[in-house]
């Protein structure tokens, strides 16, 4: 098979989408005996969640979402596994409580202290204290509308985002989170799409890269979103952007678009890869992608051109973070050293 093959291209993204669907599917099904909406609420309020377990080999776990907290690295991932790093990612030790045992899909720092992940369940959790410790803020085990990603552009104003155009808005550091109804892309009826990724670019604007080659913008800190077609038909995993305001989209095949004009047109990137972009991140003005079938893209110029580098392994890259000596990945079978 060549490097998009399917059954890898399948098993991480099942990860983030198929699993997810069947979760919801039968999360819809009413409680035997109970059709009400009455029943829903109930069997709602009485669950409770499990804590993540603590494990000697929480490392080898999949990792989806790596960001910083100040000098503090935070990486999360399945089964409510959260990574702390202190030494720039020389060691790694488990975060004290995690609440959940769902998988975590993203994680967003305001600065060194408040931080959010988000994931499975719907649930958002909230760090007070540098990823020591998290609490819930949110979570519907009910309809178990999983949320992909989540930005924050201080301490109190924030977006996660996830299945089916699902957004949810807050203006208060979490303490309450309100849903916001999208309207529809061009063309369409209804929004549907899967939204994969948020990010900011520093100046308030936010952006989400999400299916059908779609990035929508914000320039009002989320109230209010426009689409912008990139002329891609495919579904976005990752997006980030530079210093000096140019965007970066990637995702499947190994497509990357670029914009210089705030998200109004962009430009497709040749990476010279077809393995499908999982992650992006942006430092030193430098671009930096990582994939399936072990490879890594690296751009010196602003994202207008990439080298390409495969493992020899072909282990599938997830997630990565910039540390003072580069960049660190991370993987399905958990940290890359």
């Amino acid at each position: 098979m060549n490097a998009f093959s399917t059954p890898r291209r399948v098993r991480f993204f099942a990860t983030r989408i198929a699993a997810c669907c069947a979760a919801l599917c039968a999360s819809l099904a009413p409680a035997a005996g109970d059709t009400s909406v009455h029943g829903a609420a109930a069997a709602a309020a009485a669950f409770v969640p499990r804590p993540a377990v603590r494990s000697a080999f929480a490392e080898r776990s999949m990792i989806l979402d790596a960001t910083r907290a100040g000098p503090r690295l935070v990486a999360v991932g399945e089964r409510g596994v959260v990574l702390l790093s202190d030494d720039d990612g020389a060691h790694w030790r488990q975060a004290g409580k995690v609440p959940v045992d769902a998988t975590l899909t993203a994680v967003s720092f305001a600065d060194a202290r408040e931080g959010w992940a988000v994931g499975h369940l719907g649930v958002i959790l909230h760090s007070a204290d540098g990823g020591e410790t998290w609490s819930v803020q949110r979570i519907d085990p009910v309809e178990d509308r999983p949320l992909f990603a989540v930005a924050f552009t201080d301490a109190r104003n924030g977006v996660a985002v996830g299945l089916w155009s699902l957004m949810l808005r807050t203006r208060d550091g979490g303490r309450t989170w309100e849903a916001a109804e999208l309207p529809p892309p061009p063309g369409d009826t209804r929004a549907d799409a899967n939204l994969m990724s948020v990010f900011g670019d520093g100046e308030g604007r936010l952006f989400i890269a999400g299916e059908r080659g779609l990035v929508l913008r914000s320039l009002d800190g989320g109230a209010t979103w426009s689409y912008h077609p990139t002329g891609y038909r495919g579904t976005f995993w990752s997006g980030t952007a530079l210093a000096d305001g140019t965007l970066i989209v990637g995702g499947l095949r190994g497509s990357v678009y670029r914009s210089t004009d705030n998200g109004e047109h962009w430009q497709r990137v040749e990476t010279g890869s077809q393995s499908s972009v999982t992650d992006l991140v942006a430092f030193d003005g430098r671009v930096h992608a990582v994939g399936l079938d072990g490879v890594s893209l690296d751009s010196r110029d602003g994202g207008a051109s990439f080298a390409v580098e495969r493992r020899a392994d072909r282990l599938s890259l997830t997630a990565a973070v910039a540390t003072a000596g580069g960049v660190l990945h991370f993987s399905r079978a958990g940290l890359v050293r």
